[in-house]
């Protein structure tokens, strides 16, 4: 299950500082913080979907991520291209690198991270 976009926006904070109480997680937020019981509902529907977990330490929490960035980052960047670009890979760089505004040296500097991974295949 998907988290959605107030839910991702908590879990970087939390990926970023691996495990935190909850008053971690609301320093961590800009002005106007959100209020404490809208982050705890957040991390409690996060729980359920299984993204974060907890140690209880007396009547505290540390909250910790259970599914790794990278991992999730990887699944979203493949359903999107399964979704929105028929399965096709091509078709998404295709599309990037059409429309993203890249510099040359932002184009090239792609181009050799594609031919260092057909180079480990």
């Amino acid at each position: 299950m998907a988290l959605s976009k107030t839910e991702e926006q908590l879990m970087q904070y939390l990926w970023q500082l691996e495990k935190a109480f909850m008053k971690d997680l609301l320093e961590a937020y800009p002005e106007p913080k959100p209020a404490t019981t809208t982050i705890a509902t957040l991390l409690k529907r996060m729980i359920g979907k299984g993204y974060v977990a907890y140690v209880t330490y007396g009547k505290s929490r540390e909250y910790y991520p259970l599914v790794k960035k990278d991992a999730y980052f990887s699944k979203q960047v493949n359903g999107l291209i399964k979704n929105f670009f028929n399965d096709s890979a091509s078709q998404f760089a295709s599309f990037f690198t059409a429309n993203s505004n890249l510099s040359k040296t932002e184009l090239e500097d792609l181009k050799s991270l594609i031919d260092q991974e057909l180079k480990k295949k």
